[in-house]
């Protein structure tokens, strides 16, 4: 073996390290994306019903039960609502303001997203140079070889 081998064998191993690194980052984000990306579709949901409760006529509502399935229901106060604020905390507020919490909300978590997007690629471009440079020096050692 030679010593230029030897070089490129201890640059495929850190390599070989640094990818296995840089993947398990990979699916960290990927995970903290999906939950941000989850939060946004509840939080949506969320302002949708508030816009149409407060818009309907009647106070006659569908109510989700689970498993695709919903129950007929009436409103009986259709002016305040009872809003989560995170920790298992609730407090009560009017629409308006449960409204303009959850649209702060989704503006944050939409740049939470936009920032986790940006490392993912930024990680992802990097997985891909380093295997590009891995599959080189195994080609390169296995012409010395």
């Amino acid at each position: 073996m030679s010593a230029s081998s030897g070089s490129i064998e201890d640059e495929i191993r850190r390599l070989i390290v640094e990818l296995r690194l840089l993947e398990n980052t990979a699916e960290n984000l990927q995970l903290r994306l999906n939950l941000v990306n989850a939060n946004l579709t509840e939080l949506n949901l969320a302002s949708m019903s508030l816009e149409g409760i407060e818009k309907k006529d009647s106070n006659h509502i569908f109510v989700p039960i689970g498993g695709g399935s919903y129950i007929k229901a009436v409103l009986e106060e259709t002016d305040k609502v009872v809003y989560g604020v995170g920790a298992g905390i609730a407090i009560e507020k009017t629409i308006k303001e449960a409204k303009e919490d959850i649209a702060n909300r989704i503006a944050e978590l939409n740049k939470a997203r936009a920032a986790l997007e940006q490392q993912l690629n930024q990680v992802l471009t990097s997985i891909r140079e380093r295997q590009a440079r891995l599959q080189e020096l195994t080609s390169r050692l296995k012409r010395q070889g």
